[in-house]
């Protein structure tokens, strides 16, 4: 089966969570391997000879599988296969390349970058999934070049374009939840007042829960099987994440327009303009911007988990 998905890119500290989750769920079981089957004949190439039980780790360079390797991961680079990948390949910011004649068992998980085989039917294992998100490459082979600009990233031109972007997206993105489903948005908002911390322990315990659970269906299922309930896991991850950004966006923006206007009514879309102005402006703090992405995950899973239906849902039921 292939899934693929192609998307503009919209904030830098998305992609940085996206990264940092996707990496997690496939370093948990690799170990970067020296020795002698591994060599590197410049500075941005990576070269595997006869390694058919190591998993081969490399960031900022292009891989290449002469002959037998089990799992590759590469981030800001490319995967060249010529040979055979018993287990899985993923990339971060770049392609996959199957050379005529090679295999590739297990499953191609990319995103940003593309799947490219050299024959119209690649040899592939049976039932092996391909699942490619077309976005963020740039981004991603930056952030490996430079490792520095992941937590501090620098003050240029398209990074304030992208930040003006991204609060237009979040702003007409708020509106339309707002306006689709105000109960459960205002329900949100008055259950993260009254028990912030509540929310925030036991999202901060769902995210940690979530994220092992992708990492055991990974481990001890079939690769197929694996990989489509680590990818449903991430999937319901940024569903939360979205949801408790909406929220704190409209719970902030409202807390502002009561400090500055105490006695003044102003519109919704008003609140949700400060909100995401406000928010934008903390997720561009160098380093600070990791906390808060962390606190908008465990702010929207802990509502998710906690916030009650409406009683108007009950009587329905």
């Amino acid at each position: 089966m292939t899934l693929s998905s192609h998307f503009s890119p919209l904030r830098s500290q998305n992609i940085c969570a996206l990264a940092l989750i996707f990496s997690c769920l496939f370093l948990v079981n690799s170990a970067r391997a020296q020795n002698a089957q591994l060599a590197e004949p410049d500075s941005k190439t990576l070269v595997v000879e006869d390694a058919p039980e190591m998993n081969v780790i490399a960031f900022g360079k292009t891989v290449i599988v002469r002959k037998r390797v089990k799992d590759v991961f590469s981030w800001g680079g490319d995967v060249i296969v010529e040979g055979t990948v018993s287990g899985d390949v993923a990339v971060l910011g770049g392609a996959v390349i199957q050379k005529e004649g090679s295999e590739i068992a297990g499953a191609i998980i990319i995103i940003g970058g593309a799947y490219r085989p050299e024959t119209v039917a690649p040899k592939r294992g049976p039932d092996a999934e391909t699942v490619v998100f077309g976005m963020f490459e740039e981004e991603f082979r930056e952030m490996a070049a430079e490792p520095s600009t992941i937590l501090a990233p620098r003050f240029t031109a398209s990074f304030f374009v992208q930040r003006v972007f991204s609060a237009l997206f979040w702003f007409v993105i708020t509106l339309l939840f707002v306006t689709i489903a105000p109960g459960a948005v205002s329900r949100s908002i008055t259950h993260l007042r009254t028990s912030p911390l509540k929310v925030l322990a036991v999202g901060s315990g769902v995210l940690i829960a979530v994220l092992a659970l992708a990492i055991v269906f990974l481990q001890a299922l079939p690769d197929h099987l694996g990989a489509i309930l680590s990818l449903m896991a991430f999937l319901l991850l940024m569903l939360a994440y979205g949801f408790g950004r909406i929220v704190l966006q409209v719970s902030l923006g409202k807390w502002l327009i009561k400090q500055a206007l105490a006695e003044r009514k102003m519109p919704e879309a008003a609140a949700i303009f400060f909100g995401v102005l406000a928010w934008t402006l903390v997720l561009s703090i160098p380093y600070a911007w990791t906390l808060a992405v962390f606190a908008l995950f465990a702010a929207g899973c802990g509502l998710v988990a906690t916030v009650r239906p409406s009683n108007a849902w009950r009587r329905q039921d």
